[in-house]
């Protein structure tokens, strides 16, 4: 299992007048917390673009349980559970403090820049080998 954690500040631009995140503004934090797992991992999703393999969103699903509001200061907590095979299932908590905001999940695929489906590439599952070794 390999976790990664985020944090930041909810902006002005992300709530309504009465303070509260807008619902949609969750997914650009979940993508955030996927992005920043992989770079830790030394795995940057712009390096992966550029050697042509892309990651695109097959499924994204998220449980709204308490809001978040303007100035919060929010953990995301990613996690990959398993090592990818076709598929890269992500999860993800949304945190204020110890206080449990939402919980989501999103399932990802490699794909090609003609948007076909492909195999990971052996390095990039070389080093997801190594990092689920180590945990």
């Amino acid at each position: 299992m390999i976790v990664s954690s985020t944090e930041i500040e909810v902006r002005y631009a992300e709530t309504d007048m009465m303070g509260i995140v807008y619902h949609a503004n969750y997914l650009p934090w979940l993508e955030i917390g996927r992005t920043n797992l992989l770079k830790e991992l030394n795995l940057p999703y712009k390096e992966l673009e550029e050697a042509g393999k892309f990651l695109p969103v097959l499924e994204i699903n998220v449980k709204y349980l308490k809001p978040a509001k303007y100035d919060d200061r929010i953990e995301i907590l990613t996690t990959m559970k398993d090592k990818p095979l076709a598929r890269i299932h992500m999860e993800y908590e949304v945190k204020r403090s110890e206080e449990l905001l939402a919980t989501a999940y999103s399932v990802h695929a490699f794909m090609n820049k003609e948007g076909t489906p492909i195999k990971p590439p052996e390095d990039f599952l070389s080093i997801i080998e190594e990092a689920f070794d180590k945990s």
